[in-house]
């Protein structure tokens, strides 16, 4: 019969040791992976280092290292648990991997480099158990979700479920900018607010919303027109900006600012029973210029206020916004960076078409003079900031 030992040593055997100095010269070519337990991990970690516990390894691997070909260092405490480790990702299909000697305990004791890993509180952990249960969002990326920031424009319609689903799902700060009150035409659709609230500023009713529905949210609100005196200030700092406005002035005077700025707009419009969603990222696809050079004719494209628009509608397309930005934020998945997306409730079907990029475009094509903020009333008729 086997003792540990035995099992350890033969183990042993079939694996690469390396010692971590040989690991800490070359942080750009190894992925660390830590399958200490998780108490372990929150006492201190090598920076950049996957967490996979080994109790859950052979579940979990795959889907935070999908790629078995690339250079894998894997570390414990003392170099026990990590030579298991190493075994079975080979015995997985993993062709490069190699178990660091004498684990963090060693690392630390040579004084190479580690520090202590922002954690979530059990609270949290509870609120966010589905996603942390995903090997593509993990802890990891609850963490960066907590830590980022998205910009709403308008608390309507399509603001309204965009803002619900993002703060739900942790993004730790929210900014809302609207400078509407809330109608009672509005309650059809524009899910944030309610009777009790009419009258009440959109954005003060979409904090109440929000903070309620998640403590841990920082909602950051600007009741103020978004004009080119102020949007590149208001966006400066934001990772991802969800447009929900209805105007054509805004969406240029956005996609212009946003260029500047280098920050991506996930987009979507509403129109009847039709809504569409798209992702501008300024300067790898096409930007709104791009894609409508022109506005057309104010009496060829209304307002919802003018035209009616179904109710639920914001709701699936704010949704697929609030989808985009995650997406986004965690670097996940193929983004609608150069695709269109379509929807038509009336025939529930959804249809997808390619936007390329103009070279020719004079905001973001090759040889396209500076970017000048200047405002657009004049291209066609205003209407409020939201749906």
């Amino acid at each position: 019969m086997s003792t540990p030992r035995d099992l350890l040593n033969a183990a042993k055997a079939e694996i690469r040791e390396i010692d971590p100095h040989e690991v800490a010269a070359r942080l750009d070519h190894y992925t660390l992976l830590d399958v200490r337990e998780p108490d372990e991990h929150e006492q201190g970690a090598v920076p950049g280092a996957v967490h996979v516990p080994r109790g859950n390894l052979e579940f979990s691997v795959e889907g935070r290292l999908p790629d078995k070909h690339a250079p894998i260092a894997v570390y414990c405490a003392g170099g026990v648990r990590s030579a298991f480790a190493t075994k079975t990702l080979q015995d997985l299909g993993y062709t490069d991997v190699v178990s660091i000697t004498g684990g963090f305990n060693k690392w630390k004791d040579e004084g190479l480099v580690w520090d202590v890993p922002p954690t979530m509180t059990q609270e949290q952990r509870i609120r966010y158990h589905r996603h942390i249960l995903l090997p593509e969002v993990g802890e990891a990326g609850q963490m960066k979700l907590l830590n980022s920031k998205v910009l709403l424009l308008g608390a309507g319609g399509l603001g309204s479920p965009a803002a619900i689903y993002l703060a739900a799902a942790g993004v730790g700060t929210i900014g809302i900018i609207d400078m509407d009150v809330v109608d009672s035409s509005n309650l059809q659709r524009q899910i944030l607010h309610n009777m009790d609230r009419v009258g009440m500023r959109k954005v003060d009713s979409a904090k109440m919303t929000l903070t309620g529905i998640n403590p841990d949210v920082k909602v950051i609100t600007y009741d103020t027109r978004l004009g080119a005196d102020n949007v590149l200030d208001i966006i400066d700092g934001y990772d991802v900006i969800v447009d929900g406005t209805d105007n054509f002035p805004t969406r240029y005077l956005v996609n212009d600012a946003a260029l500047l700025k280098r920050v991506p707009v996930v987009h979507g419009s509403i129109f009847r029973f039709e809504g569409q969603i798209t992702v501008f990222n300024p300067y790898v696809g096409p930007c709104y210029r791009c894609m409508i050079p022109e506005p057309p004719p104010a009496e060829l494209a209304p307002s919802c206020a003018e035209a009616g628009v179904l109710g639920v509608l914001p709701g699936i397309v704010g949704s697929i916004q609030a989808v985009e930005a995650i997406k986004l934020l965690l670097e996940l998945g193929d983004p609608l960076v150069g695709r269109l997306l379509t929807y038509d409730a009336l025939d529930q079907s959804f249809r997808t078409f390619k936007v390329r990029r103009d070279p020719t475009c004079p905001a973001c094509g090759e040889h396209a003079a500076p970017i000048v903020i200047a405002e657009y009333d004049d291209l066609c008729m205003p209407h409020a900031v939201s749906v």
